[in-house]
């Protein structure tokens, strides 16, 4: 979800909500600690040079159980972040803890913010050797391998 969905939802919420893909909520009394433009340079596995730009939301639970984060409240910090900081309309990175700082992508769901879970990739997986996609082989194949078997020949 890209920075610029959301301010165009929050004007639509009476609150602001975040959860989780398993259905757990991110308590009522978060904080928005940082917003942010990370800007992250890299080589990849393949030798390729690649550079990344997301915004970055932190939400942080404290003790103070009666503060509540408005929508328009937080449409006045992104609006800040973006003049003072120069933001501008990328996809949005969620940090929020749990055993450890996770980092989710952002989606919505109509009602509540959701919390996507981010997994690591190979970007250069022809040059590592990894097929693009499953090869696939004729049953017929499988069958008169199995006929090759001998025992002691070192197969299985």
């Amino acid at each position: 979800m890209k920075l610029s969905e959301v301010k165009q939802i929050l004007p639509t919420l009476e609150n602001v909500e975040f959860q989780l893909e398993n259905g757990t909520f991110v308590p009522e009394h978060f904080h928005v600690t940082e917003i942010g433009m990370i800007t992250k340079n890299f080589i990849d596995c393949g030798g390729v040079i690649r550079s990344e730009k997301v915004v970055n939301f932190q939400l942080w639970n404290a003790d103070d159980f009666e503060h509540r984060l408005k929508p328009n409240k937080l449409l006045n910090i992104i609006t800040l972040s973006e003049d003072k900081l120069g933001i501008e309309d990328f996809d949005i990175e969620v940090e929020y803890q749990s055993e450890t700082i996770g980092k989710y992508d952002l989606e919505f769901n109509g009602k509540t913010f959701v919390l996507k879970s981010k997994t690591t990739a190979c970007l250069a997986q022809e040059a590592c050797g990894i097929p693009s996609e499953k090869q696939k082989k004729n049953l017929i194949e499988l069958v008169s391998n199995q006929n090759n078997y001998t025992q002691n020949s070192g197969c299985c």
